[in-house]
């Protein structure tokens, strides 16, 4: 019975708290290329192994693939929260996905798909590493306990790079190919909110949540001077 009552008190406590919270959205705007692509070097170049084809991908609108790369976030101290496991392919001589967005305690794998060595490894002051060389079949795991952005790269494929966004808290989200981001049952509080774009940087905006709601943000990717002079004046 009592046990029954406690867990009745804990079901009630959490529905208060999910009620009394209200979601971040948001867009990103970006309005010309930001990121230069890169080239995948002949095989001849850097051969491990057999021949690895590269299939021909579909022309992709260069601004939204702009905007599916940033990340947004709500900044502050390290927080406990679910760990996830995410994965980076080793595909084709690329990294697939090529950026992946974490919550702070969890791990990244990176299974080798391709019938060639890699060799994966980051210089990042968050997470440093050096997987060595493993063939095509096996994979290497590293755990990310500080947050911060981590860029992965590969010692035999120069072209091939990466980057692991650690978020301090459990609120994160990749903008969609139209810029739009929702930050789900944020509780009350007043917030910093980040959006980082591996060309462009950091941009930070303030936002306050009520139990009404949150106002709308807008992250124009770069600033501009306006926007940078407006931020400076706050």
């Amino acid at each position: 019975m009592a046990m029954r009552i406690l867990a009745a008190l804990v079901a009630g406590c959490l529905s208060a708290a999910t009620l009394g919270a209200a979601d971040i959205n948001g867009s990103v705007v970006i309005e010309r290329r930001l990121t230069r692509r890169n080239v995948t070097a002949p095989a001849p170049a850097y051969q491990r192994g057999v021949a690895v084809p590269l299939e021909s991908k579909p022309a992709e609108d260069p601004l939204a693939l702009e905007r599916s790369h940033v990340v947004v976030y709500i900044d502050g101290p390290a927080a406990a929260s679910s760990h996830t496991t995410a994965e980076i392919k080793q595909l084709d001589r690329e990294f697939s996905p090529d950026l992946v967005v974490v919550p702070v305690g969890s791990t990244v794998s990176f299974p080798n798909l391709d019938a060639i060595f890699h060799n994966i490894f980051s210089l990042s002051k968050p997470r440093s590493f050096d997987l060595g060389n493993y063939p095509q079949g096996e994979t290497r795991t590293v755990t990310f306990p500080v947050p911060g952005i981590v860029y992965v790269y590969c010692h035999l494929h120069p072209n091939m790079s990466a980057a692991i966004v650690v978020s301090p808290t459990q609120w994160y989200v990749r903008a969609n190919a139209d810029g739009h981001f929702v930050l789900p049952a944020v509780p009350p509080g007043k917030y910093t909110v980040v959006a980082w774009h591996k060309a462009a940087g950091f941009v930070r905006k303030s936002v306050t949540v009520t139990e009404s709601g949150a106002p709308p943000l807008t992250f124009d990717i770069p600033l501009t001077e306006s926007t940078q002079k407006a931020v400076a004046h706050r």
